[in-house]
């Protein structure tokens, strides 16, 4: 009989792993290599349909506020994104996934906010997060289960493991040491905060709304901005990158001089990018863009992928935290219905792997648009405001934003994997 497993990583899948787990009676155990307290990264979103996941992670005996409450309440709601061309010109607005049944929103937040709700919440339920424990190598134990090795020199065993520790996953070498390495996207990420006086000033005239993106396409980068409830202004920008940059490139950005460079990429733009970025202090995070558009093992054995070590996607497509919360969801109601683990871990891909395949190919087709050319340029601008005409409200994408996991109905055994073309 299963009773325990260990999840390695401790970022967004890693506790919401655990959380899930513990919910369908498996005791888990997270093993960060990061110190307590070190998360890092700057903001992102939380779509509905992971906001709908997270509420499978709490019964109604559940005393205090329920996970997707703590998450809600660390950020702030979004629901529309305005587009402009670098002229100015307004292409259109996009939903941002409408509501679910109780009135929730997507919501904005930093991962840092994200990450410690999830972990309190973990801690109150019981689950046991160990940090600084780097894992080294798994080897099959007696019994059929999983001894890991940390590099402090220590071991554990447990029923299972599951590899929640990012696009450059340890686990995912462990499984299959062929597999390919995460694909460059040809575009940076940049990303800072504008406080409130700031912000007012290099927003000038220009209507703001809190719950509201503004997103540009630029002549020579990509830019968004939303404005937080207390006035500041959280920002990104995507400019090119025909290469992977260095960690000593990406430190430059922190530097006034970096800022400059970046900044200058907006000048010729009508719009308040540029501005925005002088006025940001200090950048709070720089990093290459990466997706994983195939991963042919997911599993094998007792040890299995979720989030983006399993199907990292692009940040346009703002889907990365959701789909990995409806992974740990999914995986842990396999894991409780079905009667084995290895066929667990089938039915658990064959659920997840065409859903996640097809936001990837979404994504991808979205960063082409980011940098496109002159020509390129001038047809998205003509075109995308027709296309976006015909799309009314969230129902349009109702695939990506509808999605639900009935977790109160037993998961089937005779799920087939449906195979997608990359």
């Amino acid at each position: 009989m299963m009773t325990r497993a260990f999840v390695i990583g401790g970022g967004i899948a890693g506790p919401v792993s655990a959380l899930a787990l513990r919910r369908a009676g498996i005791d888990a155990v997270v093993f960060e290599a990061r110190p307590a307290g070190s998360a890092s990264g700057a903001w992102l979103t939380v779509a509905v349909n992971g906001l709908d996941a997270l509420g499978a992670l709490d019964d109604h005996a559940a005393e205090g506020p329920s996970v997707r409450e703590r998450v809600v309440a660390a950020g702030f709601p979004s629901r529309v994104i305005e587009l402009r061309s670098g002229t100015g010109k307004r292409l259109g607005t996009v939903p941002i996934g409408g509501e679910l049944a109780d009135g929730t929103t997507t919501v904005t937040l930093t991962r840092a906010a994200l990450i410690a709700a999830l972990h309190e919440a973990a801690r109150l339920r019981g689950v046991r997060i160990e940090h600084g424990k780097r894992l080294v190598s798994v080897e099959r134990a007696a019994g059929g289960g999983v001894t890991v090795r940390f590099d402090d020199g220590t071991t554990d065993t447990a029923d299972l493991l599951i590899g929640a520790d990012g696009v450059h996953s340890r686990v995912r070498a462990l499984i299959d040491p062929g597999a390919s390495a995460p694909r460059l996207r040809g575009l940076g990420n940049i990303a800072g905060y504008v406080e409130a006086s700031a912000a007012m000033s290099a927003l000038g005239e220009m209507p703001e709304r809190s719950e509201d993106f503004a997103m540009l396409f630029g002549k020579r980068a990509f830019f968004g901005h939303v404005k937080a409830p207390d006035g500041a202004v959280w920002w990104f920008a995507n400019p090119p990158a025909a290469r992977e940059w260095t960690r000593d490139e990406i430190d430059a950005f922190g530097t006034t001089a970096g800022r400059e460079r970046l900044a200058r990429l907006f000048d010729d733009d009508r719009a308040p990018a540029a501005a925005l970025i002088r006025a940001t202090p200090r950048l709070v995070g720089a990093s290459n863009t990466y997706d994983l558009p195939r991963v042919p093992c997911w599993s094998d054995g007792r040890m299995v992928l979720v989030g983006d070590a399993a199907h990292a996607v692009s940040p346009s497509s703002g889907q990365g935290a959701s789909l990995a919360i409806e992974d740990a969801v999914e995986l842990a109601r396999c894991l409780r219905d079905l009667p084995s683990i290895e066929r667990a871990f089938g039915v658990y891909e064959a659920c997840r792997r065409p859903r996640v395949e097809r936001v990837i190919r979404d994504a991808a087709r979205t960063d082409s648009t980011k940098v496109p050319g002159t020509i390129g340029r001038a047809v998205r601008d003509l075109v995308l405001p027709l296309a976006l005409r015909f799309m009314p409200d969230a129902s349009a994408r109702g695939w990506l934003f509808g999605h639900h996991i009935a977790w109160e109905q037993r998961a089937l055994p005779d799920t087939p994997l449906t195979l997608v073309s990359p």
